[in-house]
């Protein structure tokens, strides 16, 4: 993954930052309101070496003082100085306490050493400071007066402090905070990362050309309002996703010039990956280009086209397969150049049926009398019905829906189609995000389209009602019934 590929992880999974910056920061302040308060004291010893010699002597002891420095910050550490400030001191602390509290750090190149005392109460942090000093001072000097005459070799002194800091020094408010949201953006950019790892959903043209083994024919833009109005007619007619259509319309045109596509079965891994949208609008934007099409539902298990369309769907194709009605009688007209043969009523065995020599014959026939025949089927993986019928027809299109759809579905998908030998002739990509700086409609394209549209006649915006399960289909009862087709 490249740098431009990770930005667009982190964008993509923003909220795994969101929800782990919460979560450290959260945590940071329960830590930080949880934690006692301690207080500090400082004081600053100086560490001198008496000489009465010249400058090489001088030298020579304050080279002596800072070694010296170096061994007292361990005194001060150890348990000595802790037993002797515990034998004279009413503290309340043992000696380890005693001893956890002072802390001495020599400053560098210099013959300074200074000391910190903290404990949850000022006070006593004040207390212990002052025993400190007392304490340390003379047992610096008896140590450092066994073996000399001349009194002690190095002398300790205080030159600043004990100094109590009226502040708490811990717990830190907005150090905590910050550390927190750090942490947070950090664990937040791994998980994120690591989930955009793990995603094996195709989500690019490339990746699902490479998986299904075929070039794509268009990638449909994600339209929040398609929900409502998944039809590229009227307002849509202009935007992003009605020119993916019109794409995918031209590149069938350079899919085969020696033997042109007659019959297009749209298909799809599984549900909800707005194949039955896509027969739709392909069928229409072939339609708007002077083709006569016929678009025929071949999902005999779960229906839609006649809630997109506005169209009555009682008897259609099963009816025909079955010799109830001719089919004639049931193919309806919707819009100027677009025709609609609906799936009828839901047989017990779709399967059988459309793979019966009723639909083979049946299929034939329509292809012969119509430019162009689309035909919506079942998803692959579920049933058969869609392989079934893609073994007979010319061409076979496989919807994949854009960070959903996995790479091994499509695989699955496309070995289903190749084993019944039908030909694939490309891919749609559906519900893909457009990227920031995306154009999302195209207004120079309206005035001549809407010229187009109205001369014509294709149907007004039908009324749809919102998806169901988080695809593009409506519900039956929910579908308006204020606008209908137009014939043509």
């Amino acid at each position: 993954m490249g740098l431009s590929e990770y930005v667009r992880a982190i964008r993509r999974h923003w909220w795994f930052l969101l929800v782990t910056c919460l979560a450290t920061v959260i945590g940071a302040a329960l830590v930080t309101i949880q934690t006692a308060p301690r207080y500090a004291t400082t004081v600053t010893f100086f560490a001198n070496t008496p000489t009465r010699g010249g400058v090489g002597e001088a030298f020579q002891g304050n080279l002596l003082s800072q070694q010296r420095v170096k061994s007292y910050a361990d005194l001060l550490a150890g348990d000595r100085l802790a037993k002797m400030i515990d034998r004279r001191y009413e503290l309340g602390l043992s000696v380890p306490e005693i001893q956890a509290r002072i802390q001495a750090r020599p400053v560098p190149n210099t013959v300074l050493l200074r000391v910190t005392v903290t404990d949850g109460l000022p006070a006593r942090s004040a207390q212990l400071a002052s025993a400190v000093v007392t304490e340390f001072v003379a047992l610096v000097e008896a140590l450092e007066r066994v073996g000399q005459a001349d009194g002690p070799a190095v002398a300790v002194s205080v030159v600043d402090g004990p100094t109590l800091n009226p502040v708490p020094v811990s717990p830190r408010p907005l150090r905590n905070l910050g550390l927190g949201l750090l942490l947070g953006l950090l664990a937040g950019c791994a998980a994120a990362l690591l989930r955009e790892t793990l995603d094996t959903t195709v989500k690019s043209a490339e990746v699902l050309t490479k998986v299904a083994g075929v070039p794509v024919l268009g990638v449909i833009p994600l339209d929040a309002s398609a929900r409502k109005a998944p039809l590229i007619v009227a307002g849509k007619a202009n935007s992003a996703r009605a020119e993916a259509f019109r794409q995918i319309r031209t590149n069938l045109t350079f899919v085969d010039v020696d033997r042109p596509v007659r019959s297009i079965v749209v298909t799809s891994a599984h549900r909800d990956e707005g194949k039955s949208t896509t027969s739709c609008n392909l069928a229409i934007a072939l339609a708007t280009a002077g083709e006569k099409v016929l678009l025929i539902e071949a999902d005999l298990r779960r229906p839609r086209l006649g809630h997109y369309l506005g169209l009555e769907g009682a008897l259609g194709l099963s009816n025909a397969l079955a010799g109830q009605v001719d089919v004639d009688q049931v193919i309806q007209p919707w819009g100027h150049g677009l025709w609609v043969l609906l799936s009828g009523s839901l047989p017990p065995n779709p399967s059988e049926l459309l793979g019966s020599d009723a639909m083979r014959d049946l299929l034939d026939e329509l292809t012969a009398r119509y430019d162009r025949v689309v035909l919506d089927t079942p998803p692959l993986l579920p049933v058969t019905d869609g392989a079934v019928v893609a073994a007979r027809a010319d061409g076979v299109i496989l919807v994949a829906r854009s960070a959903r759809t996995t790479q091994e579905q499509v695989r699955k998908a496309a070995q289903s189609l190749n084993a019944v030998g039908a030909s694939v002739i490309g891919s749609v990509l559906s519900m893909q995000r457009p990227r920031p700086g995306e154009v999302g409609y195209y207004p120079y394209y309206g005035p001549e389209q809407n010229r187009t549209r109205s001369h014509r006649g294709l149907p007004p915006t039908v009324a749809h009602a919102p998806k169901r399960s988080g695809e593009e289909h409506p519900a039956p009862h929910e579908v308006a019934a204020s606008s209908g087709p137009v014939a043509p």
